[in-house]
């Protein structure tokens, strides 16, 4: 009774937690957005058709995805948060050596506006670089590969897709969240002292709730929402995450980053969304994941033969 009230909360807690993608705020901009997109460039169907096509939210792929999000909730609260481990001993680890490398904490500044604004810039630019350099091993580490093909398996995209994970990648980016946070805080601490602050809205990072707040839920969906070559050159539009779920082989392993693009163009994997013509097709060719049990068990069959290759 306990774990099905802890589901529950874990569940509810996506719609009222400014730290999730499903957060009430961020759906409802998403609405505002698609609204836009279908004022400005659809004029056969409903706004109501437009935001929920039968062929894409019953999609049998798309049901998988609604089944992952509730099971892998489950699996978090049993298996992946007991093992997760804290961020403060990293954080004291990381100001410690940077103290023993480099002298005293030389408390840069004692300018509140100016540790509140470092800070959570620094927090916000290591977070989306570990998230995006995880992803990037990801696409290139065949065994890692086999585990993130789960998500890259989806025929369809909706706002669920993004839950679309292997349990295991998800206690990777669990486990990669705390360490950048543990870094984030040691060398923060180091620089600043006692003083540390961040910036936040409804206790998200004031950077992650502004990414989340125009369109990040359009990044797995049917919407096509292009920002144009100038934006898109700093920042990922949902179009161009929409272009890294492509089958086509002309798009494998592009646009892996979050929020920022600057990473992207820096390991050579950029695309703007200008540069597509035709209507992108999603999955990934073989369609190994098309059922639920395949979905979680198939990895580890796939992960086992790249071992045996290396060995």
């Amino acid at each position: 009774m306990d774990q099905a009230l802890e589901l529950f909360n874990a569940l509810n807690s996506h719609f009222f937690n400014a730290n999730k993608r499903l957060f009430w705020g961020y759906l409802l901009t998403t609405f505002v957005l698609v609204w836009w997109v279908w004022f400005r460039q659809v004029n056969n169907q409903s706004l109501l058709q437009f935001i929920f096509p039968k062929k894409v939210w019953l999609h049998p792929s798309a049901k998988i995805d609604y089944s992952v999000w509730v099971l892998n909730n489950l699996v978090k609260i049993l298996v992946i948060l007991p093992l997760l481990f804290s961020a403060a001993p990293i954080a004291i680890w990381v100001s410690q050596t940077l103290e023993a490398l480099f002298g005293d904490v030389p408390n840069i500044s004692q300018d509140k506006t100016i540790i509140l604004v470092s800070f959570t810039l620094l927090v916000f630019l290591l977070d989306d670089f570990t998230r995006f350099f995880l992803h990037w091993i990801m696409h290139k580490v065949p065994l890692l590969w086999s585990l993130h093909k789960v998500h890259h398996s989806a025929e369809v995209l909706t706002p669920f897709t993004v839950y679309r994970l292997h349990p295991l990648e998800s206690a990777l980016y669990a486990c990669r969240l705390v360490l950048s946070q543990g870094i984030a805080i040691g060398v923060g601490f180091y620089l600043f002292g006692h003083k540390l602050a961040l910036y936040d809205i409804l206790g998200a990072n004031v950077f992650v709730f502004l990414f989340n707040l125009f369109g990040s839920n359009l990044r797995h969906s049917h919407v096509w929402l292009s920002w144009g070559d100038k934006i898109e050159n700093w920042f990922i539009s949902p179009a161009q995450h929409q272009i890294h779920h492509s089958n086509s082989p002309a798009h494998y392993d592009k646009n892996l980053g979050a929020a920022l693009a600057i990473w992207d163009r820096l390991f050579g994997t950029f695309l703007p969304a200008s540069r597509i013509k035709e209507p992108l097709e999603f999955g990934v060719g073989e369609q190994p994941h098309g059922k639920l049990t395949a979905l979680y068990l198939r990895p580890f069959a796939d992960m086992y033969a790249n071992l045996k290759k290396l060995f």
